[in-house]
């Protein structure tokens, strides 16, 4: 990745901004209204960064907030970039590594998955555990900039699990049932045939979806502690006899809207540095 254009969008956000974000948020499909939370938000389009792609999916706003949120100083994405959406996995995972630039320490990922695991239920909550790169792609390949991270980054606690924990014990504060699991990523944009879920069950899939992985890679390299979340949308193919259709995954994420809301900033307020 050319750190010259990292430096370059992010002295860009800089000139927006009056205080330092530690703590970054990407938020998936129909997730984005936790940034509406966000307190004295400074709104900033993609469109209008140096060398930032654009949404182009439903349900993805495509700009930055930048703000307060349970008195953590906080920068959102409000919508992420895809793999299937034609871009490269550098240009996926860009945001992450200015966000690192602009001084974050800490990445809370979301997004709307697909039930693999059958004790599962659409609107449920998944704490990641662990994930699975099923994309055929890794965003660090190519040369590496030590600058940035070493060569061959440690993925054993990609997920912090002490941020796991926290996690878990705000679920609990809060009365709300969590679900725990590994979540899959694919590159889409077709959903899995009910033959690809079963492999992916076998192989020790939980939840799988087509973000997500991508971006926590480039995270464990560039040195943040990240916690992911997933909203398990609908059940993957085969599980329930019913097509699957991303106005379903919008429908879903709507109605556990204000348990997410809840539990994320909870998270948020207590999270331990």
């Amino acid at each position: 990745m050319n750190t010259a254009a990292i430096k370059e969008a992010s002295n860009f956000i800089k000139t927006k901004i009056e205080k330092s974000p530690s703590l970054g948020l990407i938020l998936g499909s129909g997730l984005g209204v936790l940034g509406d939370e966000i307190e004295n938000p400074i709104k900033i389009p993609y469109k209008e960064i140096p060398h930032f792609p654009e949404s182009t999916v439903s349900g993805h706003k495509g700009q930055l907030v930048v703000g307060t949120l349970k008195g953590k100083e906080v920068i959102a994405m409000q919508g992420r970039f895809h793999y299937y959406e034609g871009y490269s996995m550098q240009q996926v995972t860009f945001p992450v590594r200015v966000m690192k630039y602009l001084g974050i320490d800490s990445l809370i990922v979301t997004n709307a998955a697909g039930g693999i695991n059958v004790n599962f239920s659409p609107g449920d909550l998944m704490i990641i555990n662990d994930h699975m790169n099923n994309m055929g792609n890794n965003p660090l390949i190519g040369p590496n900039d030590e600058t940035l991270g070493v060569r061959f980054p440690d993925m054993s606690e990609a997920y912090d699990r002490a941020y796991i924990q926290h996690a878990d014990s705000c679920a609990k504060e809060i009365g709300l049932s969590v679900q725990h699991g590994v979540y899959v990523g694919n590159t889409g944009p077709t959903y899995e045939t009910p033959t690809e879920v079963k492999m992916l069950r076998t192989l020790g899939g939980d939840a799988v979806g087509m973000s997500t992985v991508p971006e926590v890679i480039v995270a464990a390299h560039a040195g943040l502690r990240v916690l992911g979340i997933s909203c398990i949308s609908n059940m993957a193919a085969g599980i329930l006899d019913q097509p699957l259709t991303h106005h379903e995954v919008i429908e879903t994420t709507e109605k556990v809207r204000e348990d997410f809301l809840h539990f994320i900033k909870t998270v948020i307020n207590t999270l331990p540095q």
